[in-house]
């Protein structure tokens, strides 16, 4: 299939599920027809061409086979009805409903792992075997992952619509983060060869804005997306030609994508502006700092560190003491950051993260033994190759050189 047909039926899979959803009033047997129309449209659209009405063709191949599936249940005959007697799919009107499903397949009550997948299947338009792969698991792992999100989904009772306003907000924070991991498993994947998956990040990228031209006056739709825009328009520069990873102060800057920088700062610019502040916003603000300093030395740190402070408040997030302790190092010295880290061993235990950037500021504190101990202790700990390469090779440098004074992997 084409690479334009590809992305028709990616856009189209989550309306066309909406639809039937709402008719059906049953979510999981709709994704199945939906999945079972695109998997029609994968076989049919490179001989046959693309449809005059792509939408109309998957969503009346979407409704037979929902169809065929209620006949095959006698339980589920009275639904047989209520789809039947609805206009075929030419005829439906023009309504998206992709916005709903999004925050249907983000709900609270999922675990962020079937919320994950079910949003990539559902809404992102992925099979089953592709959000296994971008994952690392097997297929079937991944199969009964969804199918687990679907019953869920379906025993709770949740009616398809958009939630009323007083929860509105509650769903919106779950959506966010649903959107986040994906595009941070993207960015860095957990484990594997290579350090990014571009299929996860693009997608969280492309949700993000379907997200934020939904609602564009949510200043954490707006900031998530900014976020997003604003760090991976680092990623050219953030891996060398052997995928080896290049940390933030080392990046070549000329290779990062000033397209994306504008529209990321242009929007977290927009977003400030609005009335309360939440952490993507200030993270997007974090982002957009390192992204207009020309050179790694004219980052403004004492405003990173302010930023920071400023989520750790609203988030107690221990990450983000990490990234914190780190821009205090930056701004007071690494002993000052080393003390920051000490209250993170039983919040962060084993963590990889950890362990990398007490290293760094080991190593600029000219403690070399130590800093080699650490350095060799998070490369154990992480599952991916890139990252355990990086780490390995800077203790390795360590015990033949002097420190380079460069960054960690954890100021990003």
């Amino acid at each position: 299939m084409s690479t334009e047909a590809e992305d028709l039926v990616r856009t189209l899979a989550p309306q066309v599920l909406a639809v039937l959803a709402r008719r059906s009033g049953d979510f999981g047997a709709a994704e199945d027809a939906t999945q079972e129309a695109l998997l029609a449209a994968v076989q049919h659209w490179p001989a046959e061409g693309i449809p005059e009405n792509p939408r109309g063709w998957l969503l009346q191949t979407a409704s037979r086979r929902l169809i065929d599936s209620f006949r095959s249940d006698q339980a589920r005959r009275r639904r047989e009805d209520t789809v039947a007697a609805e206009p075929s799919g030419a005829e439906v009107p023009d309504e998206d409903d992709t916005l709903t499903l999004l925050f249907l397949c983000a709900h609270p009550s999922l675990t962020s792992a079937s919320a994950i997948a079910l949003t990539l299947r559902a809404v992102g338009g992925l099979t089953t075997a592709e959000i296994a792969s971008a994952f690392l698991v097997p297929e079937t792992t991944m199969a009964q992952r969804i199918s687990r999100a679907k019953a869920k989904i379906k025993k709770s009772g949740l009616p398809f619509r958009m939630p009323a306003a007083d929860e509105r907000q509650a769903r919106l924070r779950s959506v966010l983060h649903v959107l986040y991991l994906v595009f941070n498993e993207g960015y860095t994947s957990s484990g594997g060869r290579r350090l990014h998956r571009t299929e996860l990040s693009a997608e969280a990228i492309r949700l993000a804005r379907l997200l934020h031209a939904a609602l564009p006056d949510d200043g954490e739709a707006a900031g998530l997306l900014a976020l997003m825009l604003l760090t991976d328009a680092r990623r050219p520069a953030r891996t060398g030609p052997d995928g080896d990873l290049i940390p933030l102060a080392d990046q070549d800057r000329s290779r990062w994508d000033r397209s994306l920088i504008r529209e990321g700062v242009a929007l977290i610019t927009a977003a400030l502006t609005r009335d309360g502040i939440g952490e993507y916003r200030l993270q997007a603000a974090i982002a957009a700092t390192h992204d207009i300093a020309l050179r790694a030395e004219d980052t403004d740190w004492p405003r990173v560190l302010t930023l920071y402070t400023r989520i750790e408040a609203l988030t107690g997030n221990p990450v983000v003491t990490l990234n914190r302790a780190i821009a205090t190092a930056m701004v007071h010295g690494p002993e000052a950051g080393l003390a920051m880290l000490a209250g993170l061993d039983d919040r962060l235990p084993d963590h990889h993260r950890l362990a990398a950037a007490r290293a760094h500021l080991l190593e600029l504190a000219g403690e070399r033994e130590e800093a080699i101990r650490h350095y060799t202790a998070a490369a154990a700990r992480t599952g991916n190759t890139a990252e355990q390469r990086y780490l390995t090779l800077r203790a390795a440098r360590l015990r033949t050189s002097h420190s380079t004074g460069r960054s960690p992997i954890g100021t990003e």
